[in-house]
Parts: C-alpha cells; sequence; structure tokens
C-alpha cells in the first residue's frame, strides 16, 4: 500500500471521527434533554450503535457515494484525498464558526468539484436524486413528527409532560422510549453517515464495502466517545423546547427517514430531518416551541455548504493537477 493510500486511510478515519462527534446531539440530544440518561451512559450506548450501523447497514450508501457520483471507474488516490480533505476542512471551519450544515451536502458537492477539475464524468441523475431527496426529508420528517405527537395524544391525552431539561422524574415508559428512539437515531446515524468517509476508500479500491464501514464505524465510535459529550446538547437545547412524548416523536420521525433512504442506497442530513420532525412535533401541539433564529442559521448552513464545497474541491484537484502531483 502506497504512502498515499495510507494518508487517504489517515485521513478519512479522521473524517470519521469528527462525524461522530458531530452528531452527538442529533442522536442523543433528546433523551439526554429530557433527563432519560446521562451523557456519559448515552455516549457508551451511542458508540457500538453507530458502529454496528455503519459495518453492516451502509452497504448500499457505500456503493453511491463510491460508485454512483463519479463516473470514471476506480478514482485516482490524489483526487479521493482531495475529496476527503476538502469535506473535513469545511465541516471543521463551520464547527468552529458554528455554521451548523450538512456534512452529507459538503462531500457530494466536494466530490463534484474535484470530479469536475479532474476531468472525470458526474452521474448528474445521482446528484438530482440527492438533491430531491434532501428537499423532500425535512418535509417528511415534519409530517411524520405531527402524526406521532397526534397519535400519541390520541390514544393517550397530553396533561403536563415534565418539559426538557425539567429535573421532574420521568416514567419508566417515557425513559425507554426516549432511549429506545435515542438508540435508533445511533445506528441510523452509523448506517446514513459513515459513507460521507468511507467512500472514498470504495471509489479508489483501497477497500471493499464491509470493511471500508468498519474502519469508517471505528472512527465514528471513537468521536462519539472522545469528543462528543461537549456537543451533546446542541440540538436538543438550542432548537425547541420540547416535552418527553414531543421529544420522543421526532427523534422517531428522523429515525424512519434517515433508515428508508438508506434503505434505497441514498443519505441524507440528520439534522435536517431532525429539525423538520420538531418543528412538525411543536405545531401539532399548537403552540409556538420552535426557536426561530438557530433555525435560520441552520438554513444559512444549507446553503454555503454545498457551494463551498464544490469550490474547495475544484480547488484542490486542479492546484494538484497543475503543480503535477496529480
Amino acid at each position: 500500500m502506497t504512502l498515499t493510500a495510507d494518508i487517504l486511510i489517515a485521513a478519512a478515519f479522521a473524517f470519521a471521527f469528527s462525524i461522530g462527534a458531530h452528531y452527538t446531539g442529533a442522536c442523543m440530544g433528546m433523551p439526554y434533554a429530557a433527563g432519560a440518561i446521562r451523557p456519559w451512559h448515552a455516549l457508551l450506548l451511542m458508540a457500538p450503535l453507530a458502529l454496528v450501523g455503519a459495518a453492516f447497514a451502509s452497504g448500499r450508501v457505500e456503493a453511491t457515494v463510491g460508485h454512483g457520483i463519479l463516473n470514471g471507474g476506480t478514482v485516482e488516490l490524489g483526487v479521493a484525498l482531495a475529496i476527503v480533505v476538502a469535506a473535513l476542512v469545511l465541516t471543521s471551519l463551520y464547527n468552529l464558526v458554528t455554521i451548523p450544515t450538512s456534512t452529507i451536502q459538503i462531500l457530494v458537492f466536494s466530490t463534484v468539484g474535484a470530479g469536475l477539475a479532474a476531468g472525470i464524468p458526474i452521474e448528474w441523475g445521482t446528484i438530482g436524486s440527492l438533491v430531491v431527496l434532501w428537499a423532500l426529508a425535512p418535509f417528511a420528517a415534519f409530517g411524520l413528527g405531527f402524526l406521532f405527537v397526534r397519535l400519541a395524544d390520541r390514544f393517550r391525552p397530553f396533561h403536563s409532560a415534565p418539559a426538557a431539561g425539567s429535573k421532574s422524574p420521568l416514567g419508566s415508559a417515557a425513559v425507554a422510549g426516549l432511549v429506545g428512539v435515542g438508540c435508533a437515531a445511533s445506528f441510523a446515524m452509523g448506517a446514513n453517515d459513515v459513507s460521507n468517509a468511507s467512500g472514498a476508500l470504495i471509489m479508489t479500491g483501497v477497500f471493499g464495502l464491509l470493511l471500508a464501514g468498519v474502519v469508517g464505524g471505528l472512527g465514528l465510535a471513537l468521536g462519539v466517545l472522545t469528543w462528543g459529550r461537549p456537543l451533546l446538547q446542541r440540538v436538543a437545547f438550542d432548537l425547541v423546547e420540547l416535552d418527553p412524548r414531543m421529544a420522543t416523536a421526532s427523534q422517531l420521525a428522523q429515525s424512519t427517514v434517515i433508515l428508508v433512504s438508506v434503505a434505497f442506497g441514498f443519505f441524507t442530513s440528520m439534522n435536517q430531518a431532525l429539525v423538520g420532525a420538531m418543528v412538525g412535533a411543536g405545531i401539532a401541539r399548537r403552540r409556538s416551541t420552535v426557536l426561530w433564529k438557530p433555525i435560520r442559521s441552520i438554513l444559512l448552513g444549507w446553503s454555503v455548504g454545498p457551494v463551498s464545497g464544490v469550490a474547495l474541491g475544484f480547488g484542490l484537484v486542479w492546484a494538484l493537477v497543475h503543480t503535477h502531483l496529480l
């Protein structure tokens, strides 16, 4: 294995590490905010479930990233490295300046930019399908979040459940429900997001689907355990005030949308799905629970992520070509 391949593996692992930490709030923020689970218990549950999802449920999405975006056969190691570096740098930068972005959208459009610079044909049909999915997923999650809350309230009328962050004790059913949907979201995150990092290992032929998923999954799990706690509460506490039933419905809607997408070989933003589900859950209660300022910042991130991904992916490969390093 060449030095470039070793660097690519290290970069992909680092990217997976960053992704794992980044999505702790999207997966376990709800049960933690509601007081159903302690922080370290949440992370210790999330890490192995993300690894299992990455290793055993990500194959179709990995194939989409590895073979369905660039249509040029095996991709050169330098091009794949530029894709991973562009996505890792942009994701880290936006995290640093607290602009919430979609890691998936950054990765896909970094791949597009790199492909354009390298003269590799782009599978625009795949890009179009992904864009349609990204547009529809938040609305699907919105509808499910709304529906799940209405159904729950219909069969068990809502009175005065404790608010998110409340110190009031939760019933055993509420705890089980919140922790259960957090576990489902953790598994879904592994299946949905590992290909952001591992796809580059597949498009170059360095690893097959299973090994790439395992390597990426280990990165996700390590990121959850070592860097996840400071990021755990961002989504649950900053975006919306939810009671435990609304939180459970939101997380269940998110996981449903993600797992259905993964089953068809596509991936979409965990945060987009969760925000859509939370808005739906809030409207189902006919009260203004949604905090719009953070949501506006997320919409800003969704707009700048793809543009910057294309620009940096193209720029890195262009520089490699013109310095004769590629």
